[in-house]
């Protein structure tokens, strides 16, 4: 065999596996997805209950904005709604610039727009053992029942205690809850 053949071979059997290992990537692709917005919208709802817990039941308000193929219209935010049907609060997704990417902050605030209920980071990018301490406990539970006028870090005048080289992330949050309640404000 020739060095010519032996090259033609061997780039041949390198195609074969790059067009076996992709058409096996494409079979697992799409119910692997799917699952992942099971799981995802799972955690939503488990969110949800966390972050407003004086509510029984959410109700969906939408927005005009179309998110997609299916013609989907975003949620602006969530109704928190008692055993009785009374609104409690509000729940909400905002995504904030954080200091290595986007965080996905799940925050509810109560009807009167006094005080943060609680918070749940969905997810995040940020720096594993600084920015990424957002989602321990330690520093959501700080959020639980604190007034908005509190709504800001120590350091500042507020009381929500900076994770130690996360400022930017510590912030970050901070700033997701105060810029969807102000919008909320506006919506509701």
């Amino acid at each position: 065999m020739s060095k010519d053949e032996s090259v033609v071979i061997i780039i041949g059997k390198m195609v074969l596996i790059a067009v076996i290992a992709a058409a096996l990537l494409s079979v697992t692709y799409g119910p692997t997805q799917a699952q992942l917005k099971i799981n995802y919208d799972l955690a939503q709802k488990e969110a949800l209950l966390e972050i407003v817990p004086e509510a029984v039941d959410f109700e969906e308000v939408y927005g005009d904005q179309v998110i997609n193929e299916e013609g989907d219209l975003e949620i602006l935010y969530y109704r928190a709604l008692d055993a009785s049907g009374n609104t409690v609060g509000y729940a909400f997704f905002r995504n904030q610039v954080g200091s290595q990417g986007m965080i996905q902050v799940a925050g509810g605030v109560d009807a009167k727009f006094t005080r943060i209920t609680g918070i749940t980071i969905m997810k995040h990018s940020e720096t594993p053992g600084l920015g990424a301490l957002i989602v321990d406990p330690d520093f959501t539970s700080q959020f639980k029942d604190v007034g908005m006028e509190n709504l800001m870090l120590t350091g500042d005048g507020g009381k929500i205690d900076v994770i130690t080289g996360a400022t930017i992330s510590s912030q970050a949050v901070i700033d997701a809850l105060r810029g969807q309640v102000d919008d909320l404000k506006k919506q509701v």
